[in-house]
């Protein structure tokens, strides 16, 4: 457009030419200011500037929108994955409530406590022995399938077992039941099931909360939730699903009806955890971790990221032609996407490849291991054989003021307020843990600036997770040797100490293993770090409960000499001789445990030494 000259604004210079100002106004474009119009003509017809302004802010606006709704529905199924997982755990510790039935198999089936033994080792061998195989499927297909695969589990299981006992006594026990291979068989899917359900539900939480400061309760709690199941379903089992005597009054368990319900109950949760399990923004922690370790100098940076550079290349957009450029252009597109796609399933396998090799060759995690197994052991044992010992506290003729149910409530409840109380004690005074500190290696910048002499500045009060573990598990100890003392013998209102003391120990032990694992192992990784751990507890569980069997079907075989007045095909064992080398045996392990854990936290290459904040 060429200017036009506006004759009221002339001027003119010393040569007598004329100057005039010069009005211009430069074609419309969607580039113009907004409010630039200085003619009539623009002022009369509608403002194409201020639309394309509009659209812009608008989709500046829809973005922020959608860029929150995103958030905002992330957030509600974080929380929604957290609130089913404490779900799941309040009904997937059903084999706690072993004890409420655990003596019927003797007196209805004629079972011998070795063999009641073998039902609860076998459920304890399926449920840790495959905790690194569960871990992993947490790790690689995400915590739904283990939940579907629990609740599967946990109903043919519940099944096989409720028809298993209906049917009556083996044929080896003089019946015409279902052979004693079938109830292991029930309770090795019920095992199974156990530790599916569990470590779907805390690999959950462990992941979508496990990079903040409440680390500690968030786990705590869903652990806790899994120590609170056995006592209400004890309570459901022994108030609501009972068997009435003849002169009408409650008697023990109806143990198919219980069964039953267990069996639906489980499947029911475990379905629906396979879509309410969820982990969210799990590509950014991968990323952050592969950060770390490039720059904590353990990964070198061509280690990885060069083979991808091989196998991944870019092609060049053309720019000549529209159509051969669009072209081009959606076709590196299609080809990016799918490289990428491919590349971050290879980037999280490898990942997590790398952190289960550091971890199984970290020296500490055996220690700590050793003592879990130490520790775990005489207390599945004790929560199995709950029962059986009550039975022993008194002879056949004095009747028992106390019973299974109520003192697997003891356990179940003094576990559950253990486990949150250690989960959040420890997050308010355990040291702050650095983010990554787990991956610092020798040539990293953190590991050079933790040499450094700390800055001078006010230290808040800090209690180890270590000092707690240890003073738990010294706790649980102490309720070991009240029970092989004889204190409680004769005496069967004073077992509740005992319950208490075992399930307060108990509890705390296995709340705070996970965090420690957890804060020094990271929870990248964290299902399968801590399924290999889990397995321990497995051999502790078989080596005491057949030590247990053992030395009570030894007192049993004495019981008629000692004067107790049993019948010769009596297989039940009264007096302090079934039960008190066990637990003074298992009180010294304990104390052994103690050692190992603190060794792993001070010692040469321990924790402490490392600058690990735990």
């Amino acid at each position: 457009m060429s200017p036009t000259l506006s004759p009221s604004a002339s001027k003119r210079n010393s040569n007598g030419i004329i100057i005039d100002r010069l009005d211009y106004h430069p074609p419309s474009s969607p580039r113009r200011p907004l409010l630039h119009a200085d003619n009539e003509n623009d002022s009369n017809r509608p403002s194409q500037d201020t639309s394309y302004a509009g659209s812009f802010f608008e989709q500046v606006a829809e973005g922020i929108m959608e860029r929150d709704r995103q958030k905002l529905k992330r957030e509600a199924v974080r929380w929604l994955s957290f609130v089913w997982a404490i779900v799941n755990c309040l009904c997937a510790g059903s084999i706690t409530a072993y004890s409420l039935y655990g003596h019927l198999f003797q007196s209805r089936l004629h079972y011998t406590q070795l063999q009641v033994n073998g039902v609860s080792i076998a459920a304890e061998l399926g449920m840790y022995l495959p905790v690194p195989a569960f871990g992993y499927l947490c790790d690689r297909l995400g915590p739904g399938v283990p939940s579907f695969l629990s609740g599967i589990m946990f109903g043919l299981g519940y099944l096989l077992a409720a028809f298993a006992y209906r049917s009556g006594p083996p044929l080896s026990a003089g019946g015409s039941g279902w052979p004693f291979g079938v109830m292991v068989l029930a309770f090795v899917s019920i095992g199974m099931g156990t530790s599916c359900m569990y470590l779907s539900a805390v690999t959950t939480c462990a992941k979508n909360f496990g990079r903040g400061r409440a680390k500690g309760i968030a786990l705590a709690v869903p652990i806790a939730a899994f120590g609170l199941s056995g006592m209400w379903q004890s309570q459901v089992g022994s108030r609501l699903l009972f068997e009435k005597t003849t002169d009408g009054s409650r008697g023990d368990v109806d143990v198919f009806r219980f069964f039953l319900f267990l069996g639906i109950l489980l499947l029911c949760s475990g379905t629906i955890g396979t879509f309410a399990l969820q982990i969210m923004d799990e590509g950014e922690m991968i990323d952050e971790a592969v950060d770390e370790l490039e720059r904590s100098g353990l990964l070198a940076r061509d280690e990885f990221f060069t083979q991808a550079q091989i196998n991944h290349g870019y092609g060049t957009m053309a720019t000549t032609d529209l159509s051969d450029s669009t072209f081009d252009f959606l076709q590196t597109e299609a080809e990016r996407l799918k490289s990428q796609a491919a590349e971050e399933a290879r980037k999280k396998t490898w990942l997590l490849n790398e952190e289960t090799r550091r971890y199984v060759t970290d020296p500490t995690m055996w220690w700590l291991a050793a003592g879990f197994f130490l520790v775990t052991g005489p207390g599945e044992a004790f929560i199995n054989n709950l029962g059986t010992i009550i039975g022993t506290l008194s002879t056949p003729q004095t009747s028992s003021t106390t019973s299974p149910a109520t003192h697997v409530s003891i356990v179940a409840l003094t576990s559950t307020v253990a486990r949150l109380v250690t989960g959040t004690l420890s997050d308010i005074t355990a040291p702050v843990a650095p983010s990554h500190q787990h991956r610092w290696g020798p040539d990293s910048a953190a590991n050079s600036m933790a040499s450094l002499p700390p800055v001078d500045r006010p230290r808040r009060f800090t209690v180890s997770r270590i000092s707690f573990l240890l003073s738990f598990a010294f706790i649980l100890s102490l309720g070991q040797l009240l029970l092989a003392s004889g204190w409680v013998q004769n005496h069967p209102s004073r077992f509740a100490v005992v319950s208490a003391l075992i399930g307060a120990g108990y509890g705390a032990v296995f709340s705070l293993t996970p965090i420690i694992v957890s804060v020094v192992w990271g929870v990248e990784n964290f299902g399968t770090n801590w399924g290999i751990l889990a397995m321990t507890p497995a051999a502790g569980a078989t080596l005491w409960g057949a030590i247990y069997a053992g030395v009570y079907q030894h007192a049993s075989g004495t019981g008629e000499e000692q004067g107790m007045g049993r019948p010769k095909d009596d297989v039940l064992c009264y007096g302090k001789e079934c039960y008190a080398s066990t637990f003074w045996a298992m009180a010294i392990c304990v104390w052994v445990a103690c050692g190992l854990w603190a060794w792993a936290w001070r010692g040469p290459g321990g924790w402490k030494k490392r600058g690990i904040a735990v």
